[in-house]
C-alpha cells in the first residue's frame, strides 16, 4: 500500500493471518538508518500473525527517500498518523490498534499512541539517550503513551549503548542479556516476547 502522507510517500506492506480474519493490526516500523527488514521486526512480524493479528510493516518517508536523518519529530508524527489514517481505511475503523517500531521507530510510536487510538505499543531497543549523553534523556517520549494509560512493552538488551529506560507509567521494560542495540542476538526471542504480550494485553483490553 502506497500512502501519501503530508510529508512525503510511505510505504505500507500489510499481512495477514493464515485465518484471514485478524484479531487486531499492528503498525510496526523500523530506527532510522534501518529498515522493516531487521530481523527484531520480522521476528515481531512472525509472531503477530502467528497469534492472529494483521501486521503493516510501514517504511516511512524519510527512508523512502533514502534519508538517514528522520528530521523533525512534528514531521515524523504527522506521517505517521496519516499511514494510521490510511490501514484503518482499509482494515477498518473498529480493529483495534497496536503501535510498535524500533529504536527511533519506538520514538514515533510512543510518541503518536494517544492521537492514533494505539490500544498498546511495544518499543524495541528504545534509545533513552543518545550513547555516552544520559543527560539528553527521552523518557518523556516513552510516558507520552504509558502515562495515558496506553500499556508500554520495552524490549531493550542490557548492553545497548543507548540506555535501558526504567519501568514508567504504564510502560513494562523486559531486558534481554547479552543483547545490544540491534537485538539481533536471538530475534526469535524478541517476537515471542512481543506476540505474547500483545495478545495478553489486547485479549484484556477487549474484555473491559
Amino acid at each position: 500500500m502506497d500512502v501519501v502522507t503530508r510529508h512525503g510517500p510511505a510505504k505500507a506492506t500489510l499481512e495477514l493471518p493464515d485465518e484471514d480474519d485478524p484479531g487486531f493490526v499492528l503498525l510496526l516500523t523500523h530506527g532510522s538508518a534501518g529498515g522493516v527488514e531487521a530481523p527484531d521486526v520480522l521476528a515481531v512480524r512472525d509472531a503477530v500473525l502467528e497469534r492472529g493479528g494483521a501486521v503493516s510493516r510501514v517504511t516511512q518517508p524519510f527512508r523512502l527517500a533514502g534519508r538517514r536523518a528522520p528530521g523533525s519529530a512534528a514531521r515524523q508524527d504527522e506521517a505517521w498518523l496519516d499511514v494510521v489514517a490510511a490501514v484503518r481505511g482499509a482494515l477498518g475503523e473498529d480493529m483495534p490498534l497496536a503501535q510498535a517500531g524500533r529504536s527511533n521507530g519506538a520514538r514515533v510510536a510512543c510518541r503518536t499512541a494517544v492521537a492514533a487510538g494505539a490500544r498498546a505499543v511495544v518499543a524495541l531497543a528504545f534509545p533513552t539517550h543518545p550513547p555516552g549523553r544520559p543527560e539528553k534523556s527521552r523518557l518523556e517520549e516513552l510516558r507520552a503513551a504509558a502515562d495515558a494509560g496506553i500499556p508500554v512493552l520495552v524490549v531493550n538488551g542490557d548492553r545497548d549503548p543507548f540506555g535501558v529506560p526504567e519501568a514508567v507509567g504504564a510502560a513494562e521494560v523486559r531486558v534481554r542479556p547479552g543483547e545490544r542495540h540491534e537485538l539481533g542476538k536471538d530475534p526469535a526471542a524478541v517476537g515471542a516476547i512481543a506476540g505474547d504480550w500483545l495478545a495478553v494485553t489486547l485479549a484484556q483490553d477487549h474484555q473491559k
